[in-house]
């Protein structure tokens, strides 16, 4: 082990509790971050107890790694804890971690939380992280909250919400999202593009020929790559009918 990087050693060693439990309570912040490293390699059960001890660190990078390790490590504590951050830390940054994690979670209950802090949060940042958590929980209920998104005076929150109604495949919502293929900015028509291919309309189809030249190399290869899953889709679908 001479001459590893210290964060190496962690990874490749089986973790001792103890001792990262030692660390979170007592260690710098430097030990704080390698041991809530550490325990991506711990099974939930015995991670979440310790992530508990570091939720309300002084140090908001410690607080917001806490909050993320939440997100991965699912256990029926998880969703109050984030719920509880999401709507109650003074920090912009770890409520939009908490919101984030929401998603990775995956839990429905988490669905009406994430729709309040899109609506209500004071910070855009929280909006965004929450827009894209609804998306992953992929609740076509989401309709509303998320096309009223579309029209959102911060420009961030635009393209989150047109990825997120690609990830529930809302079709009703093509119509909304094609307004955004002359975007400025080439993210969010490169977002476009990719929710485009989650929905398999003759619209759909027609924009992303349309994004297919865009002056952008992004946009323009994801709109390519949306197209040859429209396609593909197309062909199941005549397969099966068959």
């Amino acid at each position: 082990m001479k001459g590893e990087p210290f964060f190496l050693i962690y990874s490749m060693a089986q973790p001792d509790l103890s001792f990262l439990s030692q660390q979170l309570e007592t260690g710098d912040i430097k030990d704080r971050k390698l041991a809530l490293a550490a325990l991506r390699d711990v099974p939930p059960a015995q991670a979440v107890p310790l992530i508990k001890k570091v939720l309300a660190d002084k140090n908001e990078q410690i607080r917001s790694m806490a909050v993320f390790a939440l997100g991965l490590k699912p256990t029926d504590e998880c969703y109050e804890l984030l719920v509880g951050i999401m709507e109650g830390d003074s920090d912009y940054g770890v409520r939009a971690d908490a919101a984030g994690a929401l998603g990775y979670l995956e839990d429905p209950r988490a669905f009406d939380p994430l729709v309040r802090a899109l609506n209500e949060d004071v910070d855009w940042l929280v909006r965004f992280s929450a827009a894209v958590s609804l998306g992953n929980l992929k609740n076509p209920k989401a309709h509303d909250v998320l096309v009223a998104a579309l029209d959102s005076s911060e420009v961030v929150i635009q393209p989150a919400a047109i990825a997120a109604l690609g990830e529930i495949r809302d079709v009703e919502a093509v119509d909304n999202i094609l307004n955004f293929a002359q975007a400025e900015d080439w993210l969010v028509r490169q977002r476009l593009a990719e929710a485009l291919g989650n929905l398999p309309t003759q619209k759909s189809m027609s924009a992303l020929r349309y994004l297919a030249k865009d002056d952008h190399a992004q946009v323009s290869a994801a709109a390519q790559i949306s197209i040859e899953r429209l396609e593909a889709l197309k062909e199941e679908d005549q397969q099966e009918s068959t």
